[in-house]
């Protein structure tokens, strides 16, 4: 099927590892003009020279959302290269494990930055490149756990929740500019998120990676992690002309694991 990737502007912040990394990849595959931002200079360099393989190779745009000021830099390089915007794809974020009472205010506002305000910034900062782009859509990044939340993982389900309001109130905010938004809302994937946090309980267990990962598999209906290529795929859906009369919706690409019907 071919998704009218072809010389489409896309921007993926977080692209330079995971899921937003896989999403870029398959877009540049598709014929997309991708552009990656990320904090780290040297992790993009490396994902942009990984997605060359598979595509056009890149730009790049070193920046940190959870800072303020982060929206001007990102509308500055997505100007400085194109006259508009086609997609959007904000994939950052990320959960700590940790019970209620030992989280702090400064846990809670660190991870409010990473989750939510990253993904504002960007958004508002991008807006007026969107209008101008061509059935311009925008994918934020959520998780299962917004609709089947874990325990020991408290910070991040309130935050994820909130992603899933954004995405559902910008959706009819900005449909009578004809630009889309839908949320991705992936379960347990072996991102390099999962495989540090399997290490360290693995250290503190005495167990493997294998065994720490094979426990948390046993919850999903289909015994196993995602790999960021297969969350990915709905991403680079979601933001393709083909899901033209898809808006305000959250997807989950979970192998099961939230059973809710809502």
């Amino acid at each position: 099927m071919d998704l009218h990737y072809r010389d489409r502007r896309v921007l993926v912040v977080g692209g330079s590892y995971g899921i937003g990394k896989a999403a870029a990849s398959q877009m540049a595959g598709e014929g997309a003009d991708v552009m990656i931002a990320s904090r780290n200079a040297e992790n993009l360099d490396e994902a942009a020279a990984a997605i060359g393989h598979s595509g056009e190779r890149p730009a790049i745009c070193v920046c940190d959302v959870t800072r303020s000021g982060a929206g001007e830099v990102l509308l500055s390089s997505v100007s400085q290269r194109w006259a508009a915007l086609d997609v959007l794809v904000a994939a950052v974020g990320g959960s700590i494990r940790s019970s209620f009472e030992d989280l702090s205010d400064d846990d809670w506002l660190e991870n409010y930055a990473f989750n939510v305000l990253s993904t504002v910034r960007a958004i508002r900062a991008l807006l007026p490149a969107l209008e101008k782009g061509e059935k311009p859509a925008i994918v934020t990044l959520g998780a299962a756990a917004s609709k089947m939340p874990y325990q020991h993982q408290i910070v991040s389900n309130v935050h994820k929740a909130g992603l899933l309001g954004l995405t559902k109130t910008l959706a009819a905010e900005l449909a009578d500019r004809n630009i889309r938004v839908n949320c991705v809302a992936p379960g347990r994937t072996l991102t390099p998120l999962w495989t540090k946090r399997a290490d360290k309980m693995s250290a503190e267990q005495g167990r493997s990676r294998e065994d720490v990962l094979q426990d948390f598999s046993k919850d999903i209906p289909l015994g196993r992690f995602a790999t960021a290529e297969e969350v990915a795929t709905m991403v680079v859906w979601l933001a393709s002309p083909r899901a033209s009369y898809v808006t305000g919706q959250t997807v989950n690409v979970d192998g099961g694991i939230a059973r809710g019907l809502l």
